[in-house]
C-alpha cells in the first residue's frame, strides 16, 4: 500500500514537469498493449512479494509451532514456545508480505479490464486475470490461517486516503478464497505438463482446482474436496516423481535442476542471481554450515525435533532428503570435493540432526546460480502428491478407520514412492494407550502414556515436513473456524521438542518444552504497527459485503 501511495503522491505533485513523464516511461496506460506484456503483468506475483513470508516467519509459524523443528535463536524462539507478541519482527514481515501480494494481485485484477486494448486476445487477458485471482486467493489462504479474520481488500486504491478497514469473518475470507479460485479455474489456461521447464512455471486451471481441493478439505466440505481432487488426478496434467516419471524420486524434487517439474502445482520462482530479497532465503537460515552453502551463510537456525525424527521408518526414502543425520553423505552437495558428509558432532539445535530439504549446496553445485542468502531453487506452495492424500481424507470424511479401496490406493501411492509397505486399513483413531510407555523414560516412543494414531496426518507430516504446512494441519483437526483447539493442543504438548547430550551414542533428555500453548496460540497477533494505524483491526470481525 505504501508503494502505491508513494506513486500516487509523486504523480499528483503540482510542479508541471512532474506531470510530463518521459515518453519511454512505463505506466499502466501504455504497458498492457500486447499479449507478451499482459503475460508479463503477473510475473511479480510468483516471487518477491513472498520474501517476507518465506524468509523466516512462514517456517517459524508452521515448523517451529507445529513441532517439526526447534531452535535456540532468540529472533524466532517465540514461535517455538508460543509467546509471539504484536511487536515481533517476523510476524510483521508475514503480514506485510502477504498483503503486498494481495495489493499486487489487485493491481492486475483492476487494471487489466480497463487498460488492455481490444486487439489483445481475450483468452490471454482472462488467463492473466485468473492467475491474479489464484495468487490473491493463496495470499488470503495464508493470512486467514495465520491471523484468523482479516480485512478483505478487492481494490487497494479504495483505501489510499482512508485505510480504516475492519477485519472480516473467517467464514467470509474462506468464501472469498473459494470465489477467487473458481474464477481462476474457469479462466486460467489448461495444461499438460512435461519435463521440467520454464513453461511449467505459471499456474493453470488445474492449479486452481488443486488449491480448491485443499481449501474445501480445510472447510470439511469433503464432497467438493473429493470432486476437485479427482478432477486434477484424472486430468493427467501433473505427474509424480518416482511413480509417473521414471528415473526420478522424492529427493529429486528439491534439486534446483528440477525446478518447475511435473509434480509442481504452485511454486515461488526465485531469481537465479537476484541477491537478497529476490532469491530463496531458506538454505541460508537452516543449512548446517557455510561449508554446505559456499556463500558464507548456513546458520543452522532450525534443527529437526526428535518428535519428527521418530516418525520416519528406517526404510522411508523421504527421511534422508528431508533430515540430515550424522554420517549421511550427499553427493549433490560440494560436488567438486566428492560430496558432503554431515559431521558426527553436528547438533546446532541439540537434536543431532539438521534440515536437508531445500538445502542444495553451493552455486557451483547448482549450475552457477544462487548466492549469499539467495538460492535459486523453487519453493513449493503445493505439490501433486498432496492430491492423493486429500483424496484419501475426503473419502474417509471424518471416519476413524477405512478400508475403502480408493482411499487405500491413494495413500498407498505416496507410501509406495517412499519405499513403505501398503496399508490395509487407514487408522485415524486418535489418542490410544502407548504400550511402550515407561514413566520417566527418555527413550524413543516412551515419553507419554498415550500416542496419537492418525495414518493420514503422519503421512502428510513425513511427506511435507519443512514445506510450511504441519501447524495448519494440526489446527484444522478441531475445525477450520473453531476458537477452541483441544486436540491440536494435546498433540503439541506431547511432542518431544527436547534436546540431548553430547555422548556417543547420545542420551535424549525427553520433552524439553511443555509449552504454554492455549487456544489463543492458534491465531497470531496482528502487528502493532498495523493496529496503531488502523484501530478497527482491534475490533471484532464484521460480515463482508460480497459484490
Amino acid at each position: 500500500m505504501l508503494a502505491v501511495a508513494s506513486g500516487v503522491m509523486f504523480s499528483s505533485c503540482n510542479k508541471e514537469y512532474f506531470n510530463r513523464p518521459p515518453k519511454s516511461q512505463i505506466t499502466v496506460d501504455n504497458f498492457y498493449q500486447n499479449a507478451d506484456q499482459v503475460n508479463a503483468s503477473t510475473l511479480l506475483l510468483y516471487s518477491a512479494p513472498w520474501f517476507g513470508y518465506s524468509g523466516k516467519g512462514g517456517w517459524s509459524i508452521t515448523e517451529l509451532g507445529g513441532g517439526n523443528g526447534r531452535t535456540y535463536s532468540s529472533d524466532i524462539i517465540n514461535f517455538q514456545d508460543f509467546s509471539v507478541t504484536a511487536t515481533n519482527f517476523e510476524i510483521s514481515a508475514v503480514w506485510n508480505s502477504l498483503y503486498i501480494e494481495v495489493a499486487q494481485a489487485n493491481a492486475v485484477i483492476n487494471n487489466l479490464p480497463v487498460k488492455v486494448p481490444a486487439s489483445v486476445d481475450k483468452a490471454v487477458v482472462n488467463n492473466a486475470l485468473g492467475e491474479a485471482h489464484l495468487w490473491r486467493a493463496l495470499a488470503y489462504f495464508h493470512l486467514v490461517r495465520v491471523f484468523g479474520g482479516v480485512p478483505i481488500i478487492e481494490n487497494t486504491f479504495d483505501y489510499i486516503t482512508d485505510y480504516q478497514v475492519p477485519r472480516n469473518h473467517v467464514t467470509d475470507v474462506y468464501k472469498f478464497i473459494v470465489n477467487d479460485l473458481k474464477f481462476a479455474e474457469a479462466n486460467c489456461t489448461a495444461k499438460i505438463r512435461s519435463g521440467n521447464s520454464p513453461g511449467n512455471a505459471k499456474v493453470s486451471s488445474g492449479s486452481a482446482s488443486a488449491l480448491l481441493a485443499k481449501v474445501y478439505l480445510y472447510m470439511q466440505d469433503y464432497t467438493n474436496a473429493l470432486a476437485e481432487a479427482n478432477k486434477v488426478i484424472n486430468s493427467g496434467e501433473f505427474k509424480l516423481y518416482g511413480i509417473d516419471v521414471p528415473g526420478k524420486g522424492f529427493a529429486d524434487l528439491f534439486l534446483t535442476a528440477n525446478n518447475n517439474n511435473e509434480e509442481s502445482i504452485v511454486a515461488l520462482q526465485w531469481a537465479g542471481n537476484g541477491g537478497y530479497g529476490k532469491g530463496n532465503p531458506f538454505q541460508a537460515a537452516v543449512a548446517y554450515s557455510s561449508q554446505i552453502t559456499g556463500t558464507g551463510d548456513g546458520y543452522g537456525q532450525m534443527g529437526p525435533t526428535f518428535d519428527l525424527q521418530d516418525k520416519y521408518d528406517p526404510s522411508d526414502l523421504r527421511r534422508k532428503p528431508t533430515i540430515m543425520l550424522p554420517g549421511d553423505k550427499y553427493p549433490e552437495i560440494n560436488q567438486s570435493s566428492g560430496g558432503y558428509t554431515l559431521p558426527v558432532d553436528a547438533s546446532s539445535q541439540g537434536t543431532h540432526a539438521q534440515v536437508k530439504k531445500y538445502v542444495v549446496g553451493t552455486p557451483a553445485d547448482n549450475g552457477g546460480v544462487g548466492g549469499a542468502q539467495s538460492s535459486a531453487n523453487n519453493t513449493y506452495l503445493m505439490r501433486y502428491a498432496e492430491l492423493f492424500l486429500i483424496k484419501a481424507e475426503a473419502i474417509m470424511a471424518g471416519a476413524k478407520t477405512s478400508t475403502n479401496a480408493d482411499a487405500l490406493a491413494a495413500i498407498n501411492t505416496i507410501r509406495t514412492r517412499a519405499g513403505l509397505a501398503n496399508l490395509t486399513v487407514i487408522d485415524r483413531s486418535g489418542f490410544v494407550t502407548n504400550p511402550n510407555y515407561v514413566a520417566g523414560s527418555n527413550k524413543k516412543g516412551e515419553h507419554w502414556p498415550t500416542n496419537y494414531q492418525d495414518d493420514l496426518l503422519d503421512e502428510r507430516r513425513r511427506e511435507f515436513a519443512f514445506e510450511n504446512d504441519y501447524f495448519f494441519d494440526l489446527m484444522r483437526l478441531d475445525g477450520y473456524n473453531k476458537t477452541s483447539h483441544p486436540l491440536a493442543m494435546q498433540i503439541i504438548k506431547q511432542q518431544d521438542k527436547g534436546t540431548s547430550d553430547g555422548a556417543t551414542p547420545y542420551n535424549r533428555y525427553g520433552n524439553g518444552y511443555l509449552t504454554n500453548i492455549t487456544d489463543a496460540s492458534f491465531v497470531f497477533p496482528i502487528p502493532a504497527t498495523e493496529t496503531a494505524a488502523d484501530p478497527k483491526l482491534n475490533d471484532a470481525p464484521v460480515p463482508y459485503n460480497f459484490k
